[in-house]
Parts: C-alpha cells; structure tokens; sequence
C-alpha cells in the first residue's frame, strides 16, 4: 500500500473496503482544496475515490456538502455527463473521522494548462450541457460568495477607482432570472481530460438552482486567472455558440460576472495553491492580482 503521511486512514480505508474490498494501494490527489482526495485501488482491482472533508471551513457543513454530492449523483446517473458514481456516503464522519463520500474512479486527469479554441469549445459545450439537465431532486439555492466584508479595494490594486465601481454594481438588488440547474464550481480544475477529449467533471459538492450566468461567470473569472484576461471576457460567446442557455442582458449579466471575480477580493492568490499543485507554478500572487484587475476592469468596459 502507498502510504500517506500525517493522516490516520485506518476507519476511512476499513469503511471503504465494506465496497470496494480490502484496499492494497492508496494515492493522493492533487489540486483539492476541501478536501484530502484519495484514489484507492482494491485488491482485485477495483478503484475508487475517497473524499475525506477534512479542511476548515468545510468541514464544519461537510455533512451537507456530501450528502449534496451523493445526491446529486445518483441524480447524474444516467444523463450523460460524465460524472462519477457515488458508492457510499459517511456523511456524518461516523467512521472515517471526517465527512467522507466514497466514488467511481474516472478516468483522465486535470489538465489547467489548456486553453485552445478545440479545449476551451469543449469546456462551453460540456457546460451547456450541464444546464440542459432536468432535475429529479430537490437542489438548493445558489449562495453568494461574495459578501460585503470582501468589498475592499485590495492592497496591491493600480485603480481604486475600477473597484469601487464593481463593489457599486453588488450592492445593487441581485437581477431576475430564469433558474435553471448549475454545477456551481464549474472551472478547469474541476475537468478531466483524456486522449484529447473531456472524460469527467468533478466536485459536485456546491451543485444548486440558480441562473446559467454564475456558472459561466465562474469558469470565467478561472480562465482569466489561469491564461489572462481576454480567456475569460469571451467565454461567455463561446458557451453561446454552443447551445447554451439565454444569457441575461449586459447589465444584468455584468452583475453575475462581478459576483463570482469579487469573491475572491481582496485576495486573488487564493487559488495558487491548488493551481500550483498542479503545475502551474508561474502563477504567483503578482500575476493573479494583475489578472484580475484587467478582467474586472474589462468587464465593466464591456457590460457596464
């Protein structure tokens, strides 16, 4: 078995087995930010995923966000998409120490680095269909993530001026909208890719009922971090090329896109951990405070 420091697998590997049999082989994945994600291989070959809940604060509604992930799953089974099976839930951590969902291993890994026309196409179609799914169980609604304490022009910010400006657009009355089902944390981090072609989504955990432009704000706001900012102010035609639900009218969908670039004020470097983990080690907090201030600022020249 591989092993894997600093945690006490002994209940988690023991519940896991009850499934998938006695576990010879334990593997860390990359790119978690939740959660410690184990692949786990069975001794006839089996293989599975583990989803230990084990970082504040998620921990502390890992209960709720698990039992999310299972049910949505077992929703997912049968649509299509690619997304994994759920083959047993510890909701409340009774056996693993932890919030814990076992699932299928799929194939593929997280490939952040692509930003093709072939790859970012795939992404918005993958999306699209995503939006198209009609949902059997009762999904909660969207939450924001960014609320008001983030509005402040961070430290390292050229135009206070441009920030100030986007708190303004927030602190008006959320837009109608048509809701629809949304993944919620859709951004590349959360896709698979093998032989060239998308071979999963992941991180289900956040799924909800609200509207299409948070999730095409929030892959967005990702592609404008990971590749500069012109990645993400054009996402949103490529999602409409391929089917995609209708998107709200500039100022109302301006609102969406501020909503997700926002949250990560005043503290862009937030996601350089889990980028880095998976390769991306140009990504320093000076390249992301820049990015998104470009992106912000260009949203606000495009819908404003």
């Amino acid at each position: 078995m591989t092993s894997v420091q600093n945690e006490d697998l002994g209940g988690a590997l023991s519940w896991a087995a009850e499934t998938i049999g006695p576990v010879s082989g334990v593997r860390r994945l990359s790119g978690g930010w939740t959660s410690t994600m184990l692949a786990l291989t069975g001794a006839h070959g089996e293989s599975a995923v583990l989803r230990l809940m084990d970082r504040e604060p998620w921990r502390r509604h890992g209960p709720a966000l698990t039992t999310r992930e299972h049910l949505t799953l077992e929703m997912l089974a049968g649509s299509g998409l690619p997304a994994a099976a759920s083959l047993a839930l510890d909701a409340d951590g009774g056996h693993c120490g932890h919030p814990a969902h076992l699932m299928s291993l799929l194939p593929g890994s997280v490939q952040v680095g692509r930003h093709d026309d072939d790859s970012l196409a795939r992404l918005a179609d993958l999306l699209a269909s995503i939006h198209a799914v009609e949902v059997s169980a009762a999904v909660r609604p969207y939450e924001s993530w960014a609320f008001e304490a983030k509005y402040r022009v961070p430290s390292w910010a050229t135009d206070a001026v441009t920030w100030e400006t986007a708190f303004d657009v927030l602190r008006s009355e959320p837009p109608a909208f048509a809701p629809t089902f949304i993944h919620r944390d859709f951004q590349p981090r959360n896709v698979l890719w093998e032989d060239g072609g998308i071979s999963g989504v992941v991180d289900w955990v956040e799924t909800s009922w609200g509207p299409a432009d948070l999730d095409v704000a929030h892959c967005s706001t990702a592609l404008a971090l990971l590749h500069g900012p012109a990645y993400g102010l054009e996402f949103r035609d490529r999602y409409e090329a391929h089917g995609g639900r209708d998107l709200a009218d500039d100022s109302d969908h301006l609102y969406w896109r501020l909503l997700d670039a926002l949250h990560y004020c005043p503290d862009a470097a937030k996601l350089a951990g889990p980028w880095r983990d998976l390769g991306r080690d140009d990504l320093t907090s000076e390249v992301l405070g820049e990015r998104l201030e470009a992106y912000v600022e260009g949203l606000l020249q495009r819908y404003g």
